[in-house]
C-alpha cells in the first residue's frame, strides 16, 4: 500500500536538491551559507541523502531495555545504606557505587536492601585486592548481580598518580581481573575536560588496548565504558553509536565479544551555577542522546552538583527525568530509532574513521600510556578545550543564563556549599594531570567576585 502511495512522487536524487538550494540561495555560496564545521572538522550539510551512503546500516545496538542509575559515594555505610534504599523507591534500578576507603563495611552498606532486580557497579578510590576479593565473594553468595570497575590508568590520567605505581597496580589489577572478568575504561573525563568527540573516542580505543595489551584478553567477558555526553545532541547520539563500532573492530582482532556495555552520564563541562535550573533542560537532552545513541545504563547527575551537597529534591528530578523518558515517553520501546537516518549514519561513519585514524597514530607512536606520561594527550586535549573555550567567551558557543540572556539579579554568594571551580592540588604528581574544567568558570568566578565573594568563605573543598 505504501509503495502505491509513493509511485506518483518521482525520486529526487541528492544533486537535484542540492540544484535547488542553489537556486533559492541566488548567487550566494553554498559552502559558505549552508556547511558548517564541526570540533571535529566534520563538515555539516543543510541535507542528507540516501546517494550519500554506499549503503543505510541495519545494524542494531539500541538495548530495549536500558537501566536508570544513580551514583552513590560511600564515606559512611549507615548513610549510604539509607540513601540506596531512597534511590531505589524512587526508581533506580542499577547504582554506581564508589568505595573511598578500606574501612567500609560492604555487608553494613547492602544491609537489608533487596537487590534481586538491581545491578550493582562498584568503583574504588583504592586498590586492594583483598579488600575486592572478599566484596566479589559476598556478591556471589548472596546472589547480587554486580560489576568491579579496576581502571588504574584512568587513576593515573586524572590525578597525575597511580594508586601505587604502575608496577604494583598492574600487578594488583591482573591478580583482581579473574574475579571481574571486566574490561572497565572511564572516559567521561575526556569530555569534561574539553576533549573534542574524535579524541574521546580514540583514546578510550586506546584505553582499552592498554589494558588488553598487560593482560590475558581471554579472560575479559565483559567491557564498559563510561562516557560523559555533552550538549552536541545528533553529535552525542552518533558518538555513542560509533564507539561501539569501534569496540567491535578491537574486540575482533582479540577474539573476544564484539558488543560492549556504555555506562553514560550527563557532562559537566557545559553545567553552570547561574541560572542553574537551565541545567534541568541541558540534562534531559544529554539524557536523550545517550538512550537514542544506545547506552545500556544512563546514570543521573542532580543539576545543581556543581555548588550543593546531596540535595534529595534535586536528585529526585534527575530521577524523574528518566522515569519520564522511560514510562511517558517509552523511549525504551523502540529498537533503533535513529535507523536509516541518513544524518545520524553519515556523521556516526566520519566519526569511526577519524578516530580510527587517531588510535593508529597513538599506537604508532608508542600507545596511550607512553603518550599520557610524555604529556601528548594532556597537549592535545588543552589545544581542543582552549578553542572550545575561546567560542564560549565570543559568544559563539552560548549557555543560556551565563554568557547570554544573563539575570543581572540572580545572586549566588550565599547558595555555594561546595567549591565550584577547578581545586588546585599542592600534592606532587608523576605526570600532568588531566583536568576537568567547566566552560563558565572564569566568568563565574568574576561575578561572584562582584558579589563580595572570597575563596576564604567557608564552603566545603
Amino acid at each position: 500500500m505504501q509503495k502505491e502511495l509513493f509511485n506518483d512522487f518521482p525520486e529526487v536524487s541528492s544533486k537535484e536538491w542540492k540544484q535547488k538550494i542553489q537556486y533559492d540561495l541566488k548567487g550566494e555560496d553554498y559552502n559558505e551559507k549552508m556547511v558548517w564545521e564541526s570540533p571535529e572538522g566534520i563538515k555539516v550539510k543543510p541535507f542528507y541523502h540516501s546517494d550519500d551512503l554506499d549503503h543505510v546500516s541495519l545494524e542494531n545496538y539500541q538495548p530495549r531495555n536500558w537501566k536508570i542509575s544513580e551514583s552513590i559515594r560511600v564515606e559512611d555505610e549507615q548513610l549510604s545504606n539509607a540513601t540506596i534504599k531512597k534511590a531505589l523507591k524512587s526508581g533506580a534500578d542499577s547504582l554506581l557505587i564508589t568505595i573511598t576507603k578500606e574501612s567500609i563495611n560492604f555487608e553494613i552498606l547492602l544491609d537489608d536492601i533487596n537487590l534481586v532486580s538491581t545491578e550493582l557497579h562498584f568503583n574504588f578510590d583504592f586498590l586492594s585486592k583483598s579488600y575486592i576479593e572478599k566484596l566479589s565473594n559476598f556478591l556471589i553468595k548472596n546472589k547480587i548481580s554486580f560489576h568491579l570497575h579496576i581502571d588504574p590508568i584512568t587513576k593515573l590520567a586524572k590525578t597525575g598518580n597511580w594508586f601505587d605505581n604502575q608496577k604494583e597496580d598492574f600487578h594488583n589489577y591482573n591478580s583482581i581481573l579473574p574475579s571481574t572478568n571486566l574490561l572497565s575504561i572511564d572516559a567521561s573525563t575526556y569530555q569534561n575536560a574539553g576533549a573534542n568527540m574524535i579524541q574521546q573516542l580514540a583514546y578510550a580505543l586506546a584505553q582499552a588496548n592498554e589494558y588488553l595489551n598487560i593482560t590475558n584478553p581471554k579472560i575479559i567477558k565483559t567491557t564498559t565504558f563510561k562516557i560523559a555526553v555533552g550538549g552536541n545532541y545528533f553529535f552525542e547520539i552518533a558518538k555513542i553509536k560509533a564507539l561501539r563500532k569501534l569496540y567491535a573492530i578491537l574486540a575482533h582482532e582479540y577474539g573476544l565479544n564484539i558488543d560492549c556495555q556504555i555506562i553514560a552520564t550527563p557532562s559537566l563541562r557545559n553545567k553552570t551555577i547561574y541560572a542553574y535550573n537551565t541545567n534541568i533542560s541541558r540534562n534531559t537532552t544529554e539524557y536523550m542522546s545517550a538512550i537514542i545513541g544506545g547506552s545500556d545504563i544512563i546514570c543521573t547527575t542532580p543539576h545543581d552538583k556543581i555548588f550543593r551537597k546531596d540535595d534529595d529534591f534535586a536528585k529526585r528530578i534527575a530521577l524523574n527525568q528518566l522515569l519520564l523518558l522511560k514510562n511517558e515517553s517509552h523511549f525504551n520501546f523502540i529498537e533503533d530509532p535513529t535507523s536509516g537516518a541518513f544524518y545520524i549514519e553519515n556523521l556516526t561513519r566520519q566519526l569511526c574513521q577519524k578516530a580510527l585514524d587517531l588510535f593508529k597514530q597513538v599506537e604508532a607512536s608508542g600507545g596511550f600510556l607512553k603518550q599520557l606520561k610524555t604529556g601528548i594527550i594532556q597537549k592535545k586535549i588543552k589545544e581542543s578545550a582552549d578553542k572550545e573555550q575561546a567560542k564560549f567567551e565570543n559568544g559563539e558557543n552560548i549557555l543560556v543564563g551565563t554568557n547570554r540572556f544573563i539575570n543581572s539579579e540572580d545572586k549566588m554568594k550565599n547558595q555555594l556549599e561546595v567549591f565550584p571551580f577547578v581545586k588546585k592540588n599542592r600534592q606532587k604528581t608523576l605526570i600532568e594531570p588531566i583536568i576537568e574544567k567547566r566552560l563558565s568558570e572564569k566568568v563565574e568566578s568574576e561575578r561572584l567576585l562582584k558579589e563580595g565573594w572570597k575563596l576564604t568563605n567557608k564552603i566545603s573543598h
